[in-house]
């Protein structure tokens, strides 16, 4: 069928594409504003209606993320909706470079010119920004720093990403491997069995692969192995099950590491070990477990919720 004329169901001022008729899961659109194709449920289609300008804006961010890890349509949900109303912006650099990486995708060739105006939406869904004048500030810092070279006008871009420029992206890019997700935990033999039957079916159902370190066949200087391990994930799920008063501190470390770099990370720890957890880390939501069973179902729900279905096995159902 031909696509008709439509509006974004999460920006409505802007044009979009009804990429078929609606489903079961909801309606498929395809807006610029938004990044690409989403579907979008209709009970996420009336909550949208409340969400703020700031929050909209972090959910085209989360949309642009899970296709880039692989998932050309990705589904906002209820689930979702409440994942955004926890998540932080992205900081200034991060938009700038992101707006950056727009341009580059925009060029069909390395030095090929390429021209973008605000009202088509993509510079702002890219740079996390909510009206042209941000976008037009992001050109100017791009600009300034020698990365893109053109003209710019009212918000939009015209001109190429620069040799600097190109540089600039390889060195920002933290990971590459979008579909492992690497597990810090306890490798005693008693937790064999969450491990083989709840955390690591769950990541599998999820469309990730998991990835433990002391099963991985040729580690040769274990740090290194650990912090590359980390970097090349797209989640880390990291459970602080231990011996009484006895405190995980390689989860910890890997935790944080992940944290730092901006991966997101699940926190989890069996029930009867919840009192030890360090204060540092109470804050955070725990998935709280008592057998690999529930842990399964919570972990397969909160991974959909926090970074959606990844690119494996994407037709595996909970």
């Amino acid at each position: 069928m031909t696509p008709s004329i439509y509006h974004c169901a999460i920006w409505p001022e802007f044009e979009a594409k009804q990429l078929r008729h609606p489903t079961i899961q909801g309606d498929h659109i395809e807006s610029n504003r938004a990044g690409g194709a989403y579907c979008i449920s209709y009970e996420a289609g009336l909550m949208i209606r409340g969400l703020s300008d700031s929050k909209k804006a972090l959910l085209t961010t989360w949309l642009i993320n899970q296709r880039l890890q692989g998932v050309p349509e990705p589904e906002v949900t209820k689930e979702v909706l409440a994942y955004i109303e926890t998540v932080r912006p992205l900081s200034v650099q991060a938009r700038a470079e992101r707006l950056l990486r727009f341009v580059a995708i925009q060029a069909t060739d390395v030095g090929t010119g390429t021209s973008v105006e605000t009202r088509d939406g993509g510079s702002l869904a890219w740079s996390e920004s909510i009206g042209g004048h941000e976008a037009r500030y992001f050109y100017s810092y791009l600009q300034e720093k020698g990365w893109i070279s053109g003209h710019i006008t009212g918000g939009g871009f015209s001109g190429v990403v620069t040799v600097d420029g190109y540089a600039r992206l390889a060195e920002s890019e933290v990971t590459t491997v979008f579909s492992q997700a690497f597990v810090a935990m306890w490798f005693d033999n008693s937790m064999d069995d969450a491990f083989d039957n709840g955390i690591a079916p769950a990541i599998e159902a999820a469309g990730y692969q998991p990835f433990r370190i002391d099963r991985k066949p040729d580690v040769v200087k274990i740090d290194d192995e650990i912090i590359a391990g980390i970097r090349g994930s797209r989640i880390l799920v990291a459970d602080f099950t231990q011996y009484a008063r006895e405190a995980r501190g390689g989860v910890y470390f890997e935790a944080g590491f992940a944290m730092g770099l901006g991966i997101p990370v699940i926190f989890m720890c069996r029930a009867d070990c919840v009192e030890y957890l360090h204060f540092d880390t109470r804050q955070y939501n725990h998935i709280v477990w008592e057998n690999p069973e529930q842990l399964r179902v919570d972990l397969l729900n909160r991974i959909r919720a926090r970074i959606g279905q990844g690119p494996l096995r994407a037709d595996q159902g909970a």
